[in-house]
């Protein structure tokens, strides 16, 4: 990586950790906040959460075609504007109507700001280095939200609605400073490529030829299974099955989630020292054996009776597991997205994925919440026992699909080399810069 593109990489990432910090003020404290605080009621803290998550499928179809068109950029930087926007007006807001309004603008933002950020760290990285920056991204985004969390928990005062306040305005200044932050990034003009997609016809040509790459759909129905199974349970199944089964406080489910956080954030090098030069979908695979071990010591955690140290440290332990998967696929899953689409379809691939993550957070809470909460226990842990052995099968057969340099760009020194966004050395040179 030249010295430019690694100054721009650092940019980027700051202001995403940045935001990150931002973010983690209000995550933790956003039902309490409208249920008890603005007293709104449970419903329409449901009815919050949920139009967070409707917001991000509403406009991903949609910011795909706007990134490859107009840039990474200028999208990012809408994004983090209609988060700020949509975060303030939580925190001044004491209606019904405007804090439904106001979480929409803020689940729109967070949702296009995603794939616009990795899009831009696709630019500024070659295959090669692309690992080690998604992984960068990744643990700054999972320190800066624990570290905003715990800042957050300082501040908070359940009886003054203005402290909630003030953590809505800091959470809207860190996207803005994310804002003017990646703004000051030089990022490559979208390079002229030969395309099968004719650009006359591009909102129809990008999704059919989407549909039609194969590794593409496998590795999007191996990326639902993952979130449905980790980030889909965290907060409803497997919270619901630790403290009704395994029966643990409040306190220690809180210990569970910062193990998780700690985990990630004390493996996340050491692991990708160990896994960038390892073939990606051994790598994904791996991490299904991991997530399988996690589900079983959650289920052994509801067998053990009248032995709680017991049964908390296996739960404990299987939060610690999902983080050492999660820093073990911050390396793989995303570069590979990238370095699977064409150069002038990145924002599509990477909004597509954006949107596949966002339905298996979608549906795996719901599920998770159904089955624990009608006592279906064994039939639960049995479920994503079967799913974490799904992702070893299926990370083996997309591995089976993928090109030598996609599945290990070490390997294949010639096409490592390359930018991926096929941007002219000698235009490399000049932009992507400081």
């Amino acid at each position: 990586m030249t010295t430019a593109m690694g100054a721009a990489l650092r940019r980027i990432q700051l202001g995403n950790a940045l935001s990150a910090f931002g973010n983690g003020f209000t995550v933790p404290y956003l039902y309490v906040y409208v249920a008890k605080v603005r007293d709104l009621g449970a419903s329409t803290a449901g009815v919050v959460l949920a139009m967070l998550a409707v917001a991000a499928l509403a406009v991903l179809p949609l910011t795909g075609r706007a990134i490859d068109r107009r840039g990474p950029l200028p999208v990012a930087i809408v994004g983090t504007v209609s988060a700020a926007i949509g975060s303030l007006g939580l925190g001044l807001s004491s209606t019904e109507p405007l804090v439904i309004a106001s979480a929409a603008a803020l689940g729109a933002g967070i949702a296009v700001v995603q794939p616009a950020l990795a899009t831009m760290i696709v630019w500024c990285s070659t295959t090669v280095t692309r690992s080690r920056a998604f992984a960068t991204q990744f643990f700054l985004n999972n320190l800066g939200l624990g570290v905003g969390g715990l800042v957050g928990g300082l501040l908070v005062d359940e009886s003054h609605a203005a402290s909630f306040v003030r953590l809505f305005a800091i959470e809207a200044v860190m996207f803005l400073v994310l804002g003017a932050t990646v703004a000051t990034v030089r990022l490559p003009r979208v390079p002229k490529v030969e395309d099968p997609v004719p650009s006359e016809e591009r909102p129809a040509g990008a999704w059919r030829a989407l549909f039609a790459d194969r590794r593409m759909m496998w590795v999007c129905l191996l990326g639902f299974v993952l979130f449905f199974a980790c980030y889909g349970q965290f907060e409803s199944g497997l919270a619901a099955y630790a403290t009704e089964v395994t029966r643990i406080p409040p306190a220690s489910l809180g210990i569970a989630l910062a193990a998780n956080t700690a985990a990630i954030v004390a493996a996340q090098f050491v692991v990708l020292k160990l896994v960038e030069r390892r073939r990606r979908s051994r790598v994904m695979a791996l991490v299904g054996m991991v997530w399988t071990v996690a589900w079983l010591a959650a289920g052994l955690s509801g067998l053990v009776h009248g032995a709680q140290a017991v049964a908390t440290t296996l739960l404990i332990s299987t939060y610690a597991l999902f983080g050492i998967g999660e820093s073990m696929l911050s390396p793989t899953l995303a570069p590979l997205v990238a370095d699977l689409a064409p150069a002038s379809l990145i924002g599509q691939y990477n909004s597509a994925f954006a949107l596949v993550k966002q339905l298996a957070l979608a549906v795996g809470p719901a599920v998770g919440a159904l089955m624990v909460g009608h006592g279906m226990y064994g039939a639960y842990i049995v479920m994503l026992v079967v799913c974490a052995l799904g992702i070893t099968a299926l990370s083996l057969r997309v591995g089976r699909m993928l090109r030598p340099w996609q599945d290990n760009p070490h390997r294949v020194a010639p096409a490592a080399a390359v930018p991926a966004a096929r941007v002219p050395a000698e235009a490399e040179s000049v932009v992507c810069g400081a």
